[in-house]
Formats: structure tokens, sequence, C-alpha cells
């Protein structure tokens, strides 16, 4: 049976932003031209994303996993002590994906495993998180579906009237390592407030 350390998956998480950081960064990126400079950010955010999301998926197994109690309020059926890694998942992604749309969206999802002053809620909930959580989210989006919804997502979050694409907005002014020494600093409170 696969543990899921929420320390583990935030550390992890830490060193992938890194590398997504030194991926946009190097050298090569530098000699690429400004679209296929867009793309790469692009492809950033959407890893940033993805990595996001399994740090919580997993921290969030092994919450419901030390305390199940919380779960049996909130569906009003028993559960054993400890579940099972995939059990866990299963309870909450069913067939599907662990997906948020904001931080107000992942707040929601969170409390529906785990009670409202649990560590994990409290982090997500700091206002300083906010803005960078929902940059996250819209600019996933648009990265990944270049829609009209999604990119009207991204000009609300990014409180902007123009946008030419997720990429054209994350690589100027330093957007995208601002955004991802927030989330690391997010993942570094996640860290240091799991239990062993």
């Amino acid at each position: 049976m696969r543990k899921s350390n929420p320390r583990k998956a935030a550390e992890d998480f830490i060193s992938n932003i890194e590398e997504i950081k030194e991926f946009v960064g190097s050298e090569n990126c530098e000699k690429l031209t400004k679209k296929h400079l867009t793309w790469a950010y692009e492809y950033a955010i959407i890893r940033l994303y993805r990595e996001f999301e399994v740090m919580i998926l997993n921290s969030l197994v092994a919450a419901i996993n030390v305390n199940t109690l919380e779960l049996s309020k909130s569906t009003s059926i028993k559960f054993p002590k400890h579940l099972n890694r995939e059990v866990c998942e299963y309870i909450i992604v069913g067939d599907g994906y662990f997906n948020f749309t904001g931080r107000d969206g992942l707040i929601r999802n969170l409390q529906k495993f785990v009670p409202k002053d649990h560590y994990l809620v409290e982090i997500i909930k700091k206002n300083e998180y906010k803005i960078s959580l929902d940059h996250l989210s819209a600019f996933r989006n648009f990265a990944a579906h270049d829609s009209v919804p999604s990119k009207k997502k991204a000009l609300k979050a990014a409180d902007a009237e123009r946008i030419a694409s997720a990429g054209a907005w994350l690589k100027t002014q330093d957007r995208f390592r601002e955004l991802c020494n927030k989330i690391e600093q997010l993942a570094g409170e996640i860290r240091n407030n799991a239990p062993n």
C-alpha cells in the first residue's frame, strides 16, 4: 500500500517548482522566438498546476487517512479509523481526477473532506495566496483550452482588459516567477504544518 505523506508531497512539489522555473529561465528558452517562448510559459503553467494538484491530492488523502471522523460526519457513513490510499483517493475523485477552480473552489473541495479548521484549509484561506491561486487556475485553464470562457476568467483574475495569451501574460514583468514563488511559499507552509 502506498502511503501519502503531506510533508514529502510538499517537498517534492517545491523541488518540481524549481525545475519548472529553471526550464523557463534556461539558456535554451532565451534562444526561442517570442511565439515559442510564449508556448514554453503555457507549458510551464500547465505543469505547475498539475504538480500543485498532485501535492494537494496527496495531502488530502493523508488528512483523510489520519482522521476519518470528519469524513464520516460529512457523508453520514461510518468509516473505519484508517483507509488505504486507493480508497481515500477514490472517495475524493471517484473515477475522475482532482480539479479545482480558483482558491474558493479549492477551499470548497477541501471542506468536503476535512474540517474548516484543518491546517490545509487554513493555509489555502490565507488572503496572501488568493491572487496566486486564482491566477494558477485561470491561466492554466486559458493555456490548456484557449477558449472564450477561459480567456474571460483569465482577464478577470488578472484584472486586465486585454491578454493575448496565457503565456504572453505570464512571461512579462516576471509574473510567472512571482506566481511560482508565492505557490512555493504556500507549499512550505503545508510542509511545516503537516503532522509527522
